[in-house]
């Protein structure tokens, strides 16, 4: 009696199916650390809320329950007005980077690619210069001349790339070294920039370019909200295929799948919705670069999985990270990138050292 070797597809599928026995665990743990980062972060600061208070206040807003509320009017304001759209927003901007980055990471094949690949943060930061230091006004309806901005200027230096490398999503290697070169001319033109500028305005823009979450209020979120949900939507319409291109383009090919095609959907899903997380919290570092390598080594290594749970998962990092900002040195706040960069960056150096032990 003959023995068949499993298909490579098979293989993929059964990897696939073990994977998701996981997930669902994974995903309510995920879940369940967002809730606990979203608490902790609403009720902690200068003006600290009560959580029994916190939890039936946001519990009265939910259609058909009434609670009786024991927040004072105060601290109502603070909850909705502050804190609330605060955290939102943290959760939105760590969850799209996470996903982004485990996006670039799928379609590069690169567990180094981050969210700021293609020129994305140069472009950006350009933007915010322009924006900050010379007035340029570009608000256009409900968005304002910062937002609208740095967006543009992220999506230029994206198009630049593309152009550079002649739309060469057959060749991710191609694409990548132009991404190099275009955030290499933003990033002169940002510095060009940057010098021409006085003390006051120069202190606002570094302080834009470190990261921040400050927001007055719910237009932020606003802003940001459609373009996660479009992304998100592709990312995760996107997954299998990211999944079938780790066979290599061949095997896709063979399993029906048009990969440079893939490749563009993934890469324009991932670079919109950095450059609109960009837009609304300015350039925080290695939250897309880490959470996707925790996701991993926890689930594994399929993107039907990985890239939901990266939401999750950084969605609840940067909740936690701004506590810390808002409460480390207060009455001051630490630029949200300073604090990222502090602990992704030995925790990245660890997850080098520990491949390299490893093979």
């Amino acid at each position: 009696m003959s023995t068949h070797a499993p298909r490579p597809a098979d293989a993929l599928d059964e990897a696939a199916a073990r994977a998701f026995r996981l997930p669902l665990a994974a995903l309510l743990g995920a879940a369940a650390l967002l809730v606990l980062a979203g608490l902790a972060s609403v009720t902690q600061g200068a003006a600290g809320l009560p959580v029994a208070g916190v939890v039936r206040s946001l519990l009265d807003a939910l259609p058909g329950i009434q609670v009786e509320q024991t927040l004072t009017d105060q601290q109502q304001a603070v909850l909705w007005q502050i804190r609330l759209p605060r955290t939102v927003l943290a959760a939105l901007v760590g969850g799209s980077l996470a996903m982004a980055g485990a996006g670039y990471q799928g379609v590069f094949r690169n567990p180094l690619a981050d969210p700021y690949l293609l020129g994305v943060s140069a472009g950006a930061g350009l933007g915010a210069v322009l924006a900050l230091g010379f007035g340029l006004d570009l608000s256009w309806g409900p968005i304002g001349a910062l937002p609208m901005a740095a967006f543009l200027g992220a999506i230029l230096a994206v198009t630049g790339s593309v152009l550079v490398a002649r739309g060469s999503f057959r060749d991710p290697a191609t694409l990548l070294l132009a991404g190099v070169a275009m955030a290499a001319l933003f990033s002169a033109a940002q510095t060009f920039a940057l010098q021409r500028l006085d003390q006051t305005r120069s202190r606002e823009v570094l302080s834009w370019l470190f990261g921040r979450l400050a927001t007055s209020g719910w237009q932020p979120i606003l802003l940001l909200l459609p373009y996660v949900l479009l992304a998100g939507i592709l990312l995760l319409l996107h997954a299998r295929h990211l999944d079938v291109l780790r066979l290599g383009d061949d095997e896709a090919r063979a399993l029906g799948l048009h990969p440079a095609r893939s490749r563009f959907v993934v890469v324009a899903a991932a670079t919109l919705i950095t450059a609109a997380a960009v837009s609304v919290s300015g350039l925080i570092a290695f939250v897309g670069l880490v959470t996707p390598h925790i996701v991993r080594m926890l689930v594994g290594h399929s993107y039907r999985v990985l890239i939901p749970l990266s939401f999750l998962v950084g969605a609840a990092f940067l909740a936690f990270v701004d506590i810390g900002a808002r409460t480390l040195v207060a009455p001051a706040e630490l630029p949200v990138g300073v604090i990222t960069a502090f602990v992704g960056a030995p925790f990245f150096c660890f997850v080098l050292w520990r491949g390299r032990t490893d093979s």
